[in-house]
């Protein structure tokens, strides 16, 4: 009896630190983090605790997944507003092949353009401090209010369907 409560136990604690819903979640806390600004110096997150923030966690290995719905965001502003945040993480230790200065170098480019934030995670410091799980080869969106509760997360591709369900998510939160 007292077995059988123990791997009951141990199954239930596995397995609600593994799996995860794609989209919005039940809020859990989180706590802001360190990490680098592409200039290699140590940064916390932007706007901790004024602003719900729109984190997009990226594999610089899978740079083009979802760049069609990033894009769309960027054009249309229906994920923007007063309250709302938006901007990205490198997530380089998953990425072993692409040298971390080259990463930094393109996406200085890039935030050239779009005037972009852009935060290095060489450690998986982030995805380890709020058990994000496995994010190796995913975009992972997320959205963490200001009250520091992660809401919402989504790993790899959105479905057209799934973009539609996140800017009805998002609307509450800019």
């Amino acid at each position: 009896m007292k077995l059988r409560t123990i791997i009951i136990l141990a199954i239930a604690i596995l397995s609600s630190s593994v799996v995860f819903a794609q989209g919005a979640i039940t809020p859990r806390k989180v706590n802001n983090v360190t990490l680098e600004a592409l200039t290699g110096e140590k940064v916390q997150l932007p706007e901790w605790g004024k602003k719900n923030l729109m984190i997009f966690y990226v594999d610089p290995d899978k740079p083009k997944q979802n760049q069609e719905f990033t894009e769309e965001m960027e054009q249309n502003k229906r994920a923007s507003g007063a309250n709302i945040l938006g901007f990205g993480i490198m997530n380089l230790k998953d990425a072993p092949f692409v040298p971390n200065s080259l990463a930094c170098k393109l996406a200085n480019k890039r935030t050239e353009k779009n005037h972009a934030t852009v935060l290095a995670d060489k450690d998986r410091i982030l995805a380890t401090a709020w058990n994000l799980g496995d994010c190796n080869n995913k975009f992972v969106l997320l959205v963490v209010t200001k009250e520091g509760e992660l809401v919402y997360i989504h790993k790899g591709e959105h479905s057209e369907a799934e973009k539609e369900e996140f800017y009805k998510f998002i609307e509450k939160y800019r």
